[in-house]
């Protein structure tokens, strides 16, 4: 019983095999054309991916950070004179620290009961007694137990302490990249030019001097330090090619602010704390804090770099560097060739041709009349 022909047809179309064909066309246009996509290919890989990008790189992201930071600075707040121990929150040098600029005092507290201040303005934490008690002469409010008196002192009558602009911040960071067990820290060498104890940061004239004056902390990142409450980002980028020397990985200093200003409820930064101490008469008293001022956030990132042979073979070989990567110039060429030049059809039936088993073979030369490809005049 014999196949249908069609059927025989697809069998033999399914089983069929495909091979490139190369036809050489002496033309200027597309050999322009073709040459100039290659060099375009090859300066992207060169230039962008190889060169800018490190591609022939292995990379280590996994920075490990410790930051130690210390504020100096003497002001003056209330007719007080103001150290570092009665400013700075917590006291530990940690990467996240306040300088308070700004407080209400509530002095003497203690255990009890207390009509609540009117409004609500200033209630400290307490529960409701349910008893209405007089205020004052004239006005009768809730009573409260808790901490009284409560805190009733307005932020507009609360002075601040303006020297806390010149107050200077040192920064000691110390990095790791585990990867290649390469370690460094921001303090700078013996011999670099920087005089620890003498230098300022500057973004130009002292880039790497690890002391910072609060007021162009808060200058650098677009801020008013006078009217400043909030919370800044002092951020110490390290990005490092290994390939070059120890002392060419350096950080690089930035700042931002980092809470929003927009539609913010409550703007500014502020927190509460109290001191406790005992009373002649053995009972326990605090005085409440409510410290304004600016949160600083010491933030570290980076990479580094070095030389391998595995990301250098696997780029080369993605890359137009490869022989195929010339394959973009060769479709391009293509649809020139097979679509826009004169002669159009006459390339198709070179470039595409069919040829069947035993058949013979066909010969691909062209007639000496088509020139050798080139596009007829």
């Amino acid at each position: 019983m014999s196949l249908p022909s069609s059927y025989t047809r697809w069998v033999s179309d399914f089983f069929s095999y495909e091979t490139t064909k190369s036809v050489v066309v002496k033309s200027w246009v597309v050999g322009v054309v073709n040459r100039g996509v290659q060099l375009l290919i090859l300066a992207y890989f060169v230039g962008w991916v190889f060169l800018h990008e490190k591609a022939y790189q292995v990379r280590d992201t996994a920075i490990e950070s410790s930051v130690v930071t210390k504020v100096k600075g003497v002001g003056r707040y209330a007719g007080q004179v103001m150290d570092t121990a009665d400013y700075v929150t917590p006291p530990q040098g940690t990467s996240v620290f306040v300088v308070v600029t700004k407080q209400i005092r509530t002095e003497d507290q203690a255990q009890g009961v207390c009509p609540e201040v009117r409004g609500g303005r200033g209630r400290v934490p307490g529960m409701l007694t349910g008893r209405c008690v007089p205020y004052n002469a004239t006005l009768r409010t809730c009573e409260i137990q808790g901490w009284c008196p409560p805190e009733r002192h307005p932020l507009s009558s609360s002075p601040v302490m303006l020297e806390a602009e010149n107050f200077t911040l040192l920064i000691k960071n110390s990095i790791r990249f585990p990867l290649f067990g390469f370690e460094k820290t921001n303090l700078p060498a013996p011999g670099s030019g920087v005089e620890l104890g003498r230098c300022r940061f500057h973004p130009q004239l002292q880039p790497l001097c690890p002391i910072l004056r609060l007021g162009d902390v808060a200058r650098l990142a677009g801020q008013d330090f006078p009217a400043l409450g909030g919370v800044l980002g002092i951020k110490i980028g390290w990005v490092c090619d290994l390939d070059r020397a120890w002392e060419l990985c350096l950080p690089r200093y930035s700042f931002t602010r980092l809470d929003s200003l927009a539609r913010t409820p409550a703007p500014g930064y502020n927190f509460r704390h109290a001191r406790y101490y005992r009373w002649p008469d053995g009972s326990e008293r605090r005085t409440l804090i409510k410290a304004f001022g600016i949160r600083f956030d010491v933030l570290v990132y980076g990479s580094a770099g070095k030389f391998g042979i595995v990301p250098t073979l696997i780029n080369t070989g993605d890359s137009g560097l490869a022989p195929r990567g010339s394959g973009g110039g060769t479709v391009l060429c293509d649809i020139i060739l097979l679509n826009f030049l004169k002669g159009a059809e006459h390339y198709k039936a070179r470039k595409f041709e069919e040829v069947r088993h035993g058949a013979g073979v066909t010969s691909l030369s062209l007639p000496p009349h088509a020139g050798g490809c080139t596009p007829p005049q």
